[in-house]
């Protein structure tokens, strides 16, 4: 039997590429599912719909009423919760000084806000259990300082710092809190901007020794890994997942 079978998962950013590909490889671990998104025609797209072993909820969590009703959902399906992958992202890349009130509230609350609503509405559950595994999808350009990131670094920046402070207010509770921070990741976005020319591609690619971004497969291996029980032993990390970019 798999090591997860019989767990139940929270995902949220499920109609991401990196959310779709950590739900399916948790789905053939026997993980029952939870999944989240903001935007009702990508959960469509992405064909997630509630079934047996799969619940969904279109929501907001950025705020905390969605994040509530979430955790509540999976409680209520599962009667369990044992893995978060705090998925839910997008931020406007573009130069500090062309960003707007508008936007870099936008990239804190996708980012850092949904993180912060759902491990405090998730914590209570996993505490009560006396297990847990957590896992923050952050970003390899707060190591590297890339160009246009700084609104996305402090957000993705608030992020890795939630991960250790709960990493150590939790551990005794057997309830491990990690990130999994990538480089850039081959999406839609990444490929029509690519055939486009953007000038900030090439430099994003350009600072990744393997001179390519990362398949969403790749990413999904690590958070699925860091949400095994074996994985135990490893809390308040970032693990990079980033083709080189940044080392040690």
């Amino acid at each position: 039997m798999a090591p997860l079978a019989g767990q139940a998962a929270i995902v949220t950013g499920a109609a991401s590429p990196i959310g779709q590909a950590t739900a399916r490889m948790l789905q053939a671990e026997a993980v029952s599912l939870v999944l989240a998104d903001i935007d009702p025609a990508a959960m469509e797209a992405a064909g997630w719909r509630d079934g047996e072993g799969c619940a969904t909820l279109v929501a907001d969590l950025s705020q905390q009423e969605g994040a509530v009703a979430l955790v509540a959902l999976a409680l209520e399906r599962f009667g369990r919760l044992d893995i978060l992958v705090n998925n839910a992202g997008g931020g406007v890349i573009r130069p500090f000084l062309k960003q707007s009130p508008k936007t870099l509230h936008a990239t804190l609350d996708r980012n850092l806000w949904t993180c912060i609503w759902m491990c405090h509405a998730a914590l209570p559950a996993m505490v009560e259990r006396g297990y847990g595994r957590i896992v923050n999808v952050g970003a390899d350009s707060v190591r590297n300082g890339l160009l246009a990131h700084a609104a996305y670094n402090a957000a993705k920046g608030g992020m890795h710092g939630l991960t250790t402070g709960l990493a150590r207010e939790f551990a005794e509770q057997d309830i491990t809190v990690n990130t999994v921070a990538p480089a850039m990741v081959r999406t839609p976005f990444v490929e029509r901007e690519t055939a486009a020319g953007n000038p900030f591609i090439k430099e994003f690619i350009d600072v990744i020794p393997k001179r390519r971004a990362a398949e969403p497969d790749e990413v999904a291996s690590m958070i699925v890994h860091l949400a095994r029980p074996e994985s135990g032993f490893v809390t308040g990390q970032v693990m990079s997942v980033n083709g080189g970019s940044a080392m040690l």
